[in-house]
């Protein structure tokens, strides 16, 4: 699936990547009407689950069991790793917010999906990482995402996560679920303890802390011109075909020219036809906020850099197949 953003980009230049944290407008829950449901396992399900809770378009995230033929199975018989089930997560989300590529590309970075036989110091077939499909699509769209992180040379070895059908799924006891909310000490001790979260900080740095700050509206106008001043920080936008970078065919990454937080890179970058930059997807969802605009006498998603809170663009519900975004 491809979340095409169509976007005021005078605001964006070339830079070089780096990381960022999680969005903070947790209120974007949905958009449309419709949502679907993503399931997969990534080793211990408190710790798959919890990441997905603050993302903008998540709806719920619910902690259970998959992939096995044994129907409605306690956490006791899992655990012994005969039932076929994994401990897994299923997220309902609004597609029309966020896409099932983005949906994965925040999963991939949760666990070491090179792993074979378990997930760090859970061990058994029960903690292995699995990504179970709903239909052709979602298949589709999680082999092509594997092929990329394979291709990527991050590791070092091939990703051991299996990509199957989805036969069911039955949901933990309730004392599973929200475990970093009801248990916090414990979760983060486990997550700790278990070499989770120093895998996670090593390999893709840490996403709670910012070196990208916004300044204060006094440097801005100081530093930026008329036109990129009333387009970051006053919804504005500029002309179609008479821009910088709608036609940039460039190498490199995109970034906030208000906090220098990296955005989109050039490898997604696609010929929209709408004389401004257009992009399949984020870099990392995470790095952007989107909040439900009504301005105008239409209703229409916002697309705000998460550190700078410059403003760039919207997404529309009228675009082409097979997200219908635009």
């Amino acid at each position: 699936m491809k979340n095409i953003l169509f976007l005021n980009f005078l605001l964006i230049v070339l830079f070089g990547c780096s990381e960022g944290k999680s969005t903070e407008m947790k209120d974007m829950k949905t958009y449309s009407n419709k949502t679907e449901k993503a399931v997969f396992a990534g080793g211990c399900f408190w710790c798959i689950e919890a990441p997905f809770e603050s993302i903008d378009g998540v709806v719920s995230v619910i902690s259970g069991y998959s992939g096995g033929k044994e129907k409605d199975p306690s956490y006791r018989e899992v655990s012994r790793g005969t039932t076929g089930h994994v401990e897994a997560v299923q997220v309902e989300y609004d597609p029309a917010v966020i896409s099932y590529s983005e949906i994965l590309d925040i999963y991939w970075k949760q666990f070491d999906p090179t792993d074979v036989g378990g997930s760090f110091h859970d061990r058994g077939p029960q903690y292995e990482s699995a990504i179970f499909y709903k239909d052709e699509m979602q298949k589709k769209v999680a082999e092509e995402s594997k092929a990329r992180l394979n291709k990527s040379g991050i590791f070092k070895k091939p990703i051991a996560t299996r990509i199957e059908k989805f036969t069911s799924f039955y949901p933990a006891e309730e004392y599973h679920q929200d475990y970093y909310k009801k248990n916090p000490e414990h979760y983060k001790s486990y997550k700790k303890g278990s070499g989770r979260q120093d895998f996670i900080l090593g390999l893709w740095g840490d996403l709670s802390v910012s070196k990208y700050m916004k300044k204060d509206k006094t440097n801005l106008k100081k530093e930026l011109n008329e036109l990129e001043y009333k387009v970051t920080q006053q919804n504005g936008t500029e002309r179609a075909f008479d821009n910088k970078y709608w036609d940039n065919h460039a190498k490199g990454i995109y970034v906030d020219i208000v906090s220098g937080e990296p955005l989109f890179s050039s490898k997604d970058k696609f010929e929209s036809g709408t004389g401004w930059p257009s992009f399949v997807k984020p870099i990392d969802p995470r790095y952007l906020n989107k909040v439900v605009d009504n301005s105008h006498m239409m209703t229409r998603v916002e697309v705000r850099s998460h550190f700078g809170d410059s403003h760039l663009g919207h997404v529309f519900m009228d675009g082409p197949e097979p997200t219908n975004l635009r």
